[in-house]
């Protein structure tokens, strides 16, 4: 149940979760992307070990990221860095080295699933904002915004934001109120006049609480179900799809109007 919330002026919105979900998993270790590699070091490392290499720098990125997301103000890794500690740190200098220097291309690869699909009711939502004229940030942790920003475009959808942030690009991981205020800073409305909406209680909500945003919003998700539970952060409203946060905005539209009568 939503708590009675006031219309926002802007809308600050997850990638993974909320604009975007991917049915089936990627594999940690994608076989093009093994093969990519497998060329790229000139067969100076076993396809084999490559795969599991990059298997286990998935995991342990995983880690990183968890632990990273509990301290105060966390950050994201350069992609270079990424490579070299998680996957390629016991390889060849000479394959370290090409890996590195196609850290960038190689993170996009890594980050773009095929199984991407806009989730239901989002083009509605969005659109339906920004004839309100709600200007539209993303704000997103990820290992390539580029990838992101890619498939919002290949979606018919990045015309429709003002705005888009992603932890790899401009340095800051949710939690980390930092990405949710540049957000709010380059669309030009204050964070607490914006909703937040995520579906992580611990890297959105928390985002959202931390940097002051009117409203966090959580939308469930895959991932919400397998997050552990966080007594201390309670969203605002919890939706299902773009339909429900397209009611809801609907509604606090209602009231607004409502009470610009009385």
């Amino acid at each position: 149940m939503a708590h009675m919330l006031r219309s926002p002026n802007a809308l600050l919105l997850d990638f993974g979760g909320v604009l975007v979900d991917a049915p089936s998993p990627q594999p940690p270790a994608p076989p093009a992307l093994i093969d990519r590699l497998f060329r790229l070091v000139a067969g100076a490392v076993p396809i084999q070990q490559i795969a599991a290499d990059v298997s286990e720098g998935a995991r342990a990125y995983a880690l990183w990221r968890d632990d990273i997301g509990s301290t105060d103000e966390p950050t994201e890794l350069p992609h270079s860095q990424v490579w070299a500690d998680f996957v390629a740190h016991s390889w060849p200098q000479p394959a370290r080295a090409a890996v590195e220097r196609e850290a960038t291309s190689l993170a996009y690869a890594w980050t773009w699933r095929e199984q991407w699909e806009v989730r239901p009711g989002i083009p509605e939502a969005l659109q339906a904002a920004s004839d309100a004229g709600l200007p539209l940030a993303v704000v997103s942790n990820t290992l390539c915004g580029a990838a992101h920003r890619d498939f919002l475009a290949s979606a018919g959808l990045s015309h429709l934001f003002a705005a888009e942030f992603y932890s790899d690009e401009a340095g800051p991981r949710k939690p980390n109120p930092q990405l949710a205020l540049l957000a709010a800073d380059a669309i030009g409305v204050p964070i607490g006049a914006c909703w937040f909406i995520g579906d992580t209680l611990g890297r959105d909500i928390a985002c959202a609480r931390r940097a002051n945003a009117q409203a966090a919003i959580l939308m469930r998700s895959p991932r919400t179900d397998r997050e552990p539970p966080h007594d201390d952060l309670r969203p605002d409203a919890r939706i299902e799809d773009g339909y429900e946060l397209l009611a809801l905005l609907r509604r606090t539209w209602g009231t607004s109007a409502a009470s610009a009568k009385t």
